[in-house]
């Protein structure tokens, strides 16, 4: 990944809060209210991501969602998903 890439990720994650890196994708838990909103915000979020064509993998245990981006198809992070993640944090 060129230098650049890492510098953007890295001012990211010092940025964007709960997010954290993990080898070639980022992660963050989002807890809720309840599953209503857990599920309202799961709802958001793919909508986002159908739309943009990049889908995160989610988790949903009652209050918590956990979501995780990589694009697969570059091998690791990229700007769609740094994008998706920070409209998610928006949302959580």
């Amino acid at each position: 990944m060129p230098l650049s890439a890492e510098k953007t990720i890295e001012t990211f994650l010092e940025e964007n809060p709960p997010w954290e890196r993990e080898g070639e994708t980022i992660k963050a838990e989002f807890k809720f209210k309840d599953f209503n909103e857990a599920m309202g915000f799961v709802t958001r979020v793919a909508l986002a991501a159908e739309k943009a064509d990049h889908h995160p993998d989610i988790d949903i245990r009652w209050n918590k969602v956990t979501l995780v981006f990589s694009t697969h198809s570059e091998g690791g992070i990229t700007k769609k998903d740094l994008d998706l993640a920070q409209m998610a944090s928006s949302w959580g």
